[in-house]
């Protein structure tokens, strides 16, 4: 069959290898991709949020599969627009419909979904610029650090942590007064929870699910977790703590009610569930829901996968998760992203990159923010590059993906070299 992806980055250059390498594809399309991609099918110059463009060109390729990579065009509709519409309604979507995406389109509408469903997150309430006074008042009763979240699409970078009263005040003022546009018209304030993150990801048909490699991701740009948060500076996969006792619980407390409160609400479902998580002394609470896969985790939860991914992604589609055994690599995968000099803030773009003559072995350098300009290769964004690696243990992975690393060459480029070593008190419990 004939598959588009839609995306542009990582994640995409990580599924796009991955489907690339099934036995059921024809021909790979992906809009509008990057030069990673352009090594596995064909990329293709469409708008991820023109519609009517993506239909055209599905029609007219005979595309047999949708597969969205990013969240915006879900939370703005694109599989709504594809069933809706009697000319491609026969073409199947991976991601949820727009009342799905809310799960991530709005924390407000997540937030009440997990209070509903009794799953375990943070106590919150919700708050808009009519009610500031409420919200300091609400600030006043919770103990510091404080968290506040931006309602809507943020770019991964709409939440904030603060651990001054006063501080926090402050940014709830910036939020409203429109610090992430339309996305912050109506923050969300939440209790801190004292833990460790991960990530677990889950794929859905709207009854049965199968559960994908979970991972644990770097989201602030300097060592040490300090700085500004970023879309993500490396992950790792598997999790050290995350325990068959812990994953018991994620499933069972976490994973089943998601699941089924969608079905009780009416919600249809088909797509990737990412499950952001607290480790709270041992049970896990949801920070979050994302309707796609992370990124950078998918850069190590893809090569974790023996399955092949456009089979599974057609059980999705065909409503039979249910029958679905996936085939998991035990080994660890580790990435490394490099980034131009100045994110998450202010950088230059255009810098042209050098390669690696020779990659280590079982690595795979992703690309993430890169462009073809006078026939070379150059930087396009802040996230260049996701060095993933493959290890018999996290350690093993780690020197690969350092090495691939520091082979890439342009000016100003940084990445954090304290990936995963959080983690190593957890190696040999």
């Amino acid at each position: 069959m004939n598959v588009l992806l839609i995306g542009s980055g990582g994640r995409e250059n990580a599924l796009a290898l991955k489907i690339s390498q099934s036995k059921l594809l024809n021909k790979l399309f992906i809009a509008p991709g990057n030069p990673g991609t352009s090594e596995l099918g064909e990329n293709v110059n469409l708008n991820p949020l023109n519609f009517d463009e993506i239909k055209n060109f599905c029609l007219e390729k005979e595309i047999g599969l949708l597969v969205v990579g990013p969240e915006e065009p879900l939370v703005k509709g694109l599989h709504d627009a594809f069933i809706t519409d009697s000319k491609v309604s026969h073409i199947p979507v991976i991601g949820p419909q727009q009342r799905g995406a809310m799960l991530e389109g709005s924390k407000d509408f997540a937030k009440a979904f997990m209070s509903k469903h009794g799953i375990l997150t943070a106590r919150y309430a919700t708050f808009t610029h009519d009610s500031f006074e409420e919200a300091t008042t609400f600030l006043k009763e919770m103990e510091p650090p404080y968290v506040l979240k931006a309602d809507g699409l943020a770019a991964g970078k709409g939440v904030v942590i603060l651990n001054s009263y006063d501080e926090a005040c402050q940014t709830l003022q910036e939020f409203f007064a429109g610090k992430f546009g339309e996305a912050s018209q109506k923050v969300v304030i939440e209790e801190y929870l004292c833990g460790i993150e991960l990530s677990v990801f889950v794929l859905t048909d709207g009854n049965s699910y199968v559960v994908l490699p979970e991972a644990k991701d770097y989201k602030r740009i300097g060592e040490g977790d300090t700085g500004p948060n970023t879309g993500g500076m490396g992950a790792v996969s598997p999790v050290p703590f995350a325990s068959a006792e812990f994953m018991e619980k994620v499933e069972n407390r976490i994973i089943k009610p998601t699941v089924s409160g969608l079905k009780a609400d009416g919600i249809p479902y088909k797509g990737f569930i990412f499950i952001g998580l607290m480790n709270v002394n041992g049970n896990p609470y949801v920070i979050e829901y994302n309707v796609r896969m992370g990124d950078p985790e998918t850069e190590v939860v893809m090569p974790r996968i023996k399955s092949d991914l456009l089979e599974m992604l057609m059980a999705c589609a065909n409503e039979n998760l249910s029958n679905y055994k996936i085939d998991i690599n035990p080994n660890t995968a580790t990435t490394v992203i490099v980034v131009s000099g100045g994110y998450p803030g202010t950088y230059e773009k255009g810098k042209e990159i050098t390669l690696p003559n020779n990659l280590p072995e079982n690595s795979i350098l992703y690309h993430a923010g890169t462009a073809i300009r006078d026939n070379k290769l150059v930087t396009s964004g802040g996230r260049v590059f996701a060095c993933t690696a493959l290890g018999a243990n996290m350690d093993e992975a780690l020197k690969k993906s350092y090495e691939l690393a520091e082979g890439v060459g342009f000016d100003k480029k940084y990445f954090r070299r304290d990936i995963g070593k959080d983690l190593k008190l957890y190696q040999n419990r």
